[in-house]
């Protein structure tokens, strides 16, 4: 009998507590901006580095999706510690950064959009 009201008292009143935060919808821009200039969010670039070099946004990180769950340590430095503080990350068409949003979230970085392809940027302005 107490056994059973302890296991409704947690379902009622604690699991709550323990839902995930919800994430960060994908593919605005607007948003992605917000982010970036007004919480000085993390801008990850998963896309290769040959993609990276020829063109990127101005303070873009590069970390390619493929290397992106052995250097999570990098991007965690990048936060400062912080896994709630918010990631923007993008590539070429989105389907990479859809990707690397789930590798971040899965390591427990809380807030991450999906920006898209690196051109979805300038609807943002």
């Amino acid at each position: 009998m107490r056994l059973t009201a302890f296991v409704l008292f947690f379902s009622i009143h604690l699991t709550p507590l323990l839902a995930e935060a919800p994430s960060l919808p994908d593919r605005d821009p607007k948003l992605a901006c917000e982010l970036v200039e007004q919480e000085d969010a993390l801008l990850l670039d998963v896309r290769t580095w040959w993609e990276y070099s020829a063109y990127r946004l101005s303070g873009a990180r590069n970390i390619w999706v493929g290397v992106l769950s052995k250097r999570l340590d990098e991007v965690a430095e990048a936060l400062g510690g912080k896994k709630d503080k918010a990631i923007v990350v993008y590539c070429t068409k989105g389907v990479r950064a859809a990707k690397a949003k789930q590798i971040l979230q899965d390591a427990g970085f809380s807030r991450v959009t999906n920006l898209g392809g690196i051109s979805d940027w300038m609807d943002c302005r």
